[in-house]
């Protein structure tokens, strides 16, 4: 018998849908994370995190965006922005209403793209990175 995709478990894209709107909208309010996201459409955000996700999780449908690295190259995103994001998902998940388990999953599979997209510094993002036709985006935390 075939083993159940983590897709199929959680109830498939209404889930993900769900989960994503109630993701974003924490993203675009938080005062950090959301500036990230200044003057991109929410719902075209939702929609494309819904399909990555959907591929990851065991959907037959393939990933029509491009590729993760390309799409961050330009930010710099440490590893307490992602410890931010993957808080947020943690609550998003259980206002879904997301069981425990398969949420827990759900985060693995998201962290295991985290190390694509992370800098390791500001100083190593400067050196490391050169665009010519992209701007750096890099937005400090607030103070408290």
């Amino acid at each position: 018998m075939a083993t159940q995709s983590l897709f199929d478990a959680v109830g498939g894209l209404p889930t993900l849908q769900n989960t994503h709107k109630i993701f974003y909208d924490k993203i675009y309010a938080d005062p950090w994370i959301g500036k990230f996201f200044t003057g991109h459409d929410q719902e075209a955000i939702e929609n494309r995190q819904t399909e990555f996700m959907a591929e990851k999780m065991g959907s037959t449908e393939k990933y029509p965006g491009k590729p993760l690295r390309q799409v961050h190259e330009n930010m710099y995103i440490s590893d307490e922005l992602v410890a931010l994001r993957t808080k947020l998902l943690r609550e998003s998940l259980a206002e879904a209403g997301v069981a425990d388990e398969l949420a827990e999953r759900w985060i693995r599979i998201d962290n295991a793209f985290a190390r694509q997209i992370v800098k390791t510094s500001v100083s190593a993002f400067y050196r490391d990175y050169s665009f010519a036709y992209k701007q750096r985006i890099i937005h400090p935390k607030p103070q408290d």
